[in-house]
């Protein structure tokens, strides 16, 4: 997986200068540079068990801080109105929040299984369900199909699946009986998706996505979101430039089909070693957290 993330990293930069407009997507480019470049160093400082749970706790608890708030906001208010990120923030728009928050119900998981206090584990349930209603309260559909994945990822690989699925079914039944009708209707129209706007931009940026893809080997670099671009593969270029939402549509776009296929086999490779660490320490009781 480390040499895929230095490979993509190596061919983003090649798609950011061959793209459309370097000296526009610059900044992109630097941004994104920084970020993967601590992310290797991060990967050779943290090798410890010591460490791994320090950057779990650090990172699942400072998300989880805001979907506590945001969590509480949603009830005090009755869920009428929406849950937004942090201002000037990687995930300040209501779905990159949302998306994040769900992110982050997994890692409180696993260090609720790390605590030996009952009482705080039960505080981490309670934690986990206010970072959920924040999720919901964010009004985000895709939020709600991926808070939906996610518990069933987690029942499947839960220890108890019975307890598991009554605690699931229970919570999900009192939080959306809560969400008032605002909510319920602007969830449901994910099946009216073909008479909403924002379903078709969705759309309409991932045929943008594939036709830049097809006719341009790196990508359009980094920003495929560019009116001329619309206007050519849309097929509702009245819409504007609406973002993806997608993040393997967003590297289609920008980096074209070698850059998809990277990032598709760094995500199968890092699955797959996952696995194989997860099945190897079942049998090893002092190494049962991996």
């Amino acid at each position: 997986p480390i040499t895929l993330f230095a490979m993509l990293t190596v061919w983003i930069t090649a798609s950011w200068l061959f793209g459309l407009s370097p000296a526009e997507d610059y900044w992109q480019w630097n941004k994104v540079l920084k970020i993967n470049f601590m992310l290797l160093v991060s990967v050779a400082l943290l090798h410890s068990k010591q460490h791994i749970f320090a950057l779990v706790w650090v990172a699942g608890g400072s998300l989880a801080l805001l979907g506590a708030k945001g969590g509480l906001f949603t009830v005090t208010t009755g869920g009428g109105d929406r849950v937004w990120g942090p201002p000037g923030s990687f995930i300040e728009d209501n779905n990159e929040f949302a998306l994040a928050l769900v992110m982050t119900i997994p890692l409180l998981r696993f260090l609720q299984m790390q605590l030996a206090s009952r009482s705080a584990r039960h505080g981490m349930t309670v934690l986990m369900v206010l970072v959920a209603t924040a999720a919901l309260g964010s009004q985000s559909r895709g939020g709600l199909l991926a808070l939906l994945a996610m518990s069933m990822v987690l029942w499947w690989r839960g220890r108890n699946r019975l307890l598991g699925g009554v605690v699931i079914v229970v919570a999900a039944i009192g939080l959306f009986a809560f969400m008032p009708q605002v909510w319920s209707d602007r969830m449901a129209s994910i099946g009216d998706y073909d008479k909403d706007n924002s379903s078709l931009g969705r759309f309409s940026a991932w045929w943008v996505a594939f036709g830049v893809a097809r006719t341009h080997f790196f990508g359009a670099g980094f920003n495929v979101a560019r009116p001329e671009l619309f206007e050519l593969f849309s097929p509702y270029p009245d819409l504007g430039t609406p973002a993806a939402h997608s993040i393997y549509f967003q590297i289609l776009g920008n980096h074209g089909f070698v850059g998809l296929f990277i990032f598709l086999l760094l995500g199968i490779t890092s699955f797959w070693w996952a696995g194989r660490i997860r099945r190897e320490a079942q049998g090893i009781p002092e190494a049962r957290w991996c």
